[in-house]
C-alpha cells in the first residue's frame, strides 16, 4: 500500500518536501491558511487544501487522521506550530514530525511526542562540512552520533583497495556503496581498486570519518 502524508504549512520548506513527495509518486495531503499557496501545491496534488484553521476539527474534516505520516512545517510561528502539532498527535497519526526553529522550540515539540527536525541548522551543518572537507559530496547526520558520508575518491585512495585501506580496523567506518558514475555498487569487491571519479558512502561516528578523511584528504 501506498504510504499517505500529511503536510501542514507551505512555506518553503512545506512546499519543497510537499512537492518532493507528490513527484516521488506519494499520496500527499497539503494544508496552508494560505490559499496562494494551496493553489501553487494543487499542480502536483488534488489534495490541497486551505485551512481557516490548524484546530483539532479542521484537521479531522480534512483527513489528516487517515495518513500514515504528518508532518507540521510551521516552524517561525511557534504558537501555531506547537498547537497544530499536539492537535495531530491526539488525531492519532502514527509518526508526526515537526520543525522547529531552535532547540526550546524542539524541546516542547518532543515533549508532546513529535520527531523533531531543524532544517537551517541541518543546511548549515552540511555546508559548512563541504566547506571544511572538499571531498565531501553529501552527508546524513543522524540523532545517534552516526554520519552517512558520500565523498570522491581522492587522490591517496585511488589504487588502494578496502584491504588495503583497513577502514574498519584503522578508523571505525564502513563503506557501504561504491558509485561509479550512475551505477551503485552495494556488494564491493574487498580487492576492487579505486580509480579517478569513483564515490563511496561512508558510515560511522563523525569523529572517526573526519580523522579518515583529513588522512586522506587531497592536499
Amino acid at each position: 500500500m501506498n504510504e499517505s502524508f500529511a503536510v501542514i504549512g507551505l512555506g518553503r520548506f512545506g512546499m519543497a518536501l510537499a512537492i518532493s513527495l507528490s513527484e516521488s509518486g506519494k499520496e500527499v495531503i497539503g494544508i496552508d491558511m494560505d490559499e496562494e499557496r494551496v493553489r501553487e501545491f494543487r499542480d502536483y496534488s488534488d489534495y490541497a487544501y486551505v485551512a481557516t484553521s490548524m484546530s483539532k476539527k479542521v484537521l479531522q474534516e480534512i483527513g489528516v487522521q487517515d495518513c500514515d505520516v504528518a508532518i507540521v512545517c510551521m516552524g517561525s510561528q511557534l504558537e501555531t506550530s506547537i498547537l497544530t502539532t499536539l492537535n495531530v498527535i491526539n488525531l492519532g497519526v502514527k509518526e508526526v514530525i515537526a520543525k522547529a526553529t531552535n532547540d526550546a522550540h524542539g524541546e516542547i515539540l518532543e515533549k508532546l511526542g513529535a520527531q523533531v527536525v531543524y532544517p537551517e541548522h541541518d543546511m548549515a551543518l552540511r555546508l559548512a562540512n563541504k566547506l571544511i572537507n572538499k571531498q565531501l559530496v553529501d552527508f546524513i547526520s543522524l540523532d545517534s552520533g552516526i554520519d552517512i558520508s558520500e565523498i570522491v575518491v581522492g587522490n591517496k585512495m585511488i589504487g588502494h583497495s578496502l584491504i588495503d585501506l583497513h577502514v574498519r580496523e584503522k578508523y571505525h567506518i564502513n563503506i557501504v556503496e561504491l558509485i561509479q558514475g550512475k551505477k551503485v555498487i552495494v556488494d564491493i569487491d574487498p580487492n576492487y581498486q579505486f580509480q579517478v571519479e569513483d564515490k563511496v558512502v561512508l558510515i560511522g561516528q563523525s569523529n572517526h570519518i573526519n580523522k579518515f578523511l583529513k588522512h586522506y584528504e587531497d592536499k
